[in-house]
C-alpha cells in the first residue's frame, strides 16, 4: 500500500472526532472518503496533512512511518491538497501560480522566461494549452480546479486529496476535472477523493471507505456497493428495519397555497424547482449532506440572486435580498447557530430582538420596555432555561440558544419560517420541545420548511418531503408515502430511474 492509517485517534474538548480509525490508499487508486457531517473526513485529511497533530494511532507512506508538522512539511513527504475553494491567487497569472515559492532563477532575479515555458509544460500534462501570462482569476472554476491540480502534484506526487472538488462545476466542468483525475490514477498517485455526489462517486472511485461519528463503518470495493447500501452505511439505518411513523394518508388537504416558487434556482447552488407551500403547512427538505437542501433554503429567503419567479397570492415577490425575504414575511434559523445564528456577547433578550429591530430600522428603535416583554414572553413560551433575560446567550446550552433563535423570528411574526436543521447538536428533551413547537406555528397558520438530515424528524413533522440530491429536487413524498424507508429509496435512487417523480 501507497498509503497505510493505523487506529488514528483525535480528540478535541467533549468529543472524539477519530475514534481508532484505519484506512488504506493504493497507488494507481481513486478512493472515496465518505461520512456525513460530524463522520471526522475533514479532521482525517487535518491529521494527514499536518493541520492536526494527531493524539494516537500511526500514519505510513512509502513504507515509513510520518507525523507532517505542518501542511508546508506533508506537500514535502508527497502529500497535496485540492479543496472546493481554489486556494490560489485569482490576482496573479497562471504561470506565477504554479511555480509560487519555486520560481526558477537567473543571477538571483526570478527566470520569467524558464518560469513560463515550466508552466506550459505542466499544463500539457493535463491536455491544456492556455495563455500562463493571464490573470487565473480569468479561467473558469474548472480550469482554476485543473491548475490547482496540477499545483500540488507538481509540489507532493504521491497522494492527491481533493476534497469537494466538483461542489461548483457544471456536467461539463465535472468531466473535464475526471478526465484529470484519471490520467493522474494511470500515473500511480494515490488519491482520496471527498464528495456528496454519489453518482460522481460511483463513476470515478475504485474503493470506498465510509465514517460516521468518527468511527469507520466500511471500507468495499466501489463496484460491490449499490446506492442504497452505500446510504445505509452513512446513515446508520437499514431500510428493511426502518421504524415507520406515517404521515396524514391524504396529506394536507383544504389548505390555501401560500407561496409559489416557479423555476427558481441558481447555475452552480441548485437546478431550477418548482415548489408550492401551502398556508400552516410542514414541508420537510431530505437529502445528504451536500446536496442541495441549504442552498435551496438561502435562495428562498434571498442570499444568493435566482433565477425564476417567487409568488404569493397577491402576486410576484421580489426577493433579491436577505432584507427583501424579511419584508416578504420570511424568516430564516440557519444551521450552524453558533456561527451565523448566534451574538454570543449578548444578551438573551438583545438577541431576540435583533431582527425586529432591524425590520424597523434604526430610526425606530425597539423601546426598552418592550424588549423586556417579547423577551420575557418567548423565554416563558419556549421554555428557554435562563437565570434571566439579560444572561449572555453564549452561557446557554445548545438547545436553549436553538430556542432563542426562533424566538427571534417568532418576534416578527413571519408567516413563512425555514429551519435549517433546527435540532442538530441538541438533547433529547429540547429535540422534542422544538417539534412540539413546529406543530404548534403551523396550528396557528404559519408555514414552516424543515431541512434536516433526520428522517425520523421528517417523518414526524412533515406533510410532504422534498428529496434533493445532487443539487437537484428529484422527488415529492406526500400522504401515506411520507415514510422513512420511502425518504431513503428516493436519496439512494440512481438518475435512471424515477425521474417521473421528479418535483
Amino acid at each position: 500500500m501507497l498509503l497505510t492509517i493505523r487506529s488514528l485517534t483525535k480528540s478535541f474538548p467533549g468529543t472524539r472526532a477519530l475514534d481508532a480509525v484505519d484506512f488504506d490508499l493504493a497507488a494507481g487508486e481513486v478512493h472515496a472518503l465518505l461520512g456525513e457531517n460530524g463522520a471526522g473526513k475533514s479532521t482525517l485529511i487535518k491529521c494527514l496533512t499536518g493541520a492536526y497533530h494527531r493524539d494516537g494511532g500511526t500514519v505510513t507512506l512509502d513504507g515509513a512511518e510520518i507525523a507532517p508538522r505542518s501542511t508546508v512539511e506533508a506537500q514535502d513527504l508527497g502529500i497535496g491538497t485540492v479543496y472546493q475553494e481554489v486556494n490560489l491567487l485569482p490576482n496573479l497569472t497562471v504561470a506565477q501560480n504554479l511555480m509560487f515559492g519555486r520560481e526558477p532563477r537567473r543571477w538571483g532575479l526570478i527566470d520569467s522566461r524558464a518560469m513560463r515555458a515550466e508552466a506550459r509544460e505542466m499544463l500539457g500534462h493535463y491536455g491544456l494549452q492556455l495563455d500562463v501570462d493571464r490573470d487565473l482569476g480569468g479561467y473558469s472554476v474548472a480550469i482554476q480546479q485543473i491548475i490547482a491540480i496540477a499545483r500540488a502534484v507538481a509540489l507532493s506526487g504521491k497522494v492527491l486529496i481533493l476534497d469537494e472538488p466538483t461542489a461548483s462545476l457544471d456536467a461539463r466542468e465535472v468531466e473535464m476535472v475526471f478526465d484529470v483525475v484519471r490520467g493522474l490514477r494511470e500515473r500511480g498517485l494515490g488519491i482520496i477523493f471527498v464528495s456528496h455526489f454519489l453518482d460522481q462517486v460511483f463513476e470515478l472511485t475504485d474503493r470506498v471507505t465510509v465514517l460516521r461519528n468518527g468511527r469507520k463503518i466500511v471500507t468495499e470495493r466501489t463496484a460491490d456497493l449499490d446506492q442504497v447500501r452505500l446510504i445505509e452505511h452513512m446513515l446508520g439505518r437499514a431500510l428493511e428495519h426502518e421504524v415507520e411513523e406515517l404521515a396524514n394518508e391524504e396529506g394536507p388537504v383544504g389548505r390555501p397555497d401560500l407561496l409559489a416558487f416557479e423555476n427558481f434556482g441558481r447555475r452552480g447552488l441548485i437546478a431550477p424547482f418548482d415548489l408550492t407551500v401551502g398556508q400552516g403547512e410542514v414541508v420537510g427538505l431530505a437529502g445528504l449532506l451536500g446536496s442541495g437542501r441549504t442552498e435551496s433554503a438561502e435562495l428562498m429567503f434571498g442570499l444568493h440572486p435566482a433565477s425564476g419567479t417567487a409568488r404569493d397570492p397577491q402576486g410576484a415577490l421580489d426577493l433579491n435580498s436577505p432584507r427583501a425575504a424579511i419584508a416578504a414575511g420570511f424568516g430564516f434559523a440557519p444551521e450552524d447557530r453558533k456561527t451565523d445564528g448566534i451574538v454570543a456577547d449578548l444578551s438573551i433578550r438583545e438577541n431576540i430582538i435583533l431582527g425586529l429591530q432591524a425590520r424597523r430600522g434604526w430610526a425606530r428603535p425597539v423601546g426598552r420596555a418592550e424588549q423586556n416583554r417579547l423577551a420575557d414572553d418567548y423565554i416563558k413560551r419556549l421554555d428557554i432555561r435562563t437565570s434571566g433575560r439579560e444572561k449572555a446567550i453564549g452561557d446557554l446550552s445548545g438547545g436553549n440558544q436553538q430556542k432563542v433563535v426562533l424566538a427571534r423570528w417568532l418576534a416578527m411574526n413571519p408567516r413563512f419560517l425555514i429551519l435549517d436543521e433546527p435540532t442538530r447538536g441538541i438533547d433529547v428533551g429540547a429535540h422534542a420541545e422544538i417539534l412540539r413547537l413546529i406543530h404548534e406555528l403551523t396550528d396557528a397558520g404559519m408555514s414552516v420548511l424543515v431541512i434536516s438530515s433526520e428522517i425520523d424528524e421528517l417523518v414526524a413533522v412533515a406533510d410532504r418531503v422534498i428529496v434533493v440530491r445532487d443539487r437537484r429536487h428529484v422527488a415529492e413524498l406526500s400522504g401515506s408515502r411520507v415514510t422513512g424507508a420511502e425518504i431513503m429509496r428516493a436519496i439512494a435512487q440512481s438518475d435512471s430511474k424515477g425521474e417521473g417523480e421528479a418535483a
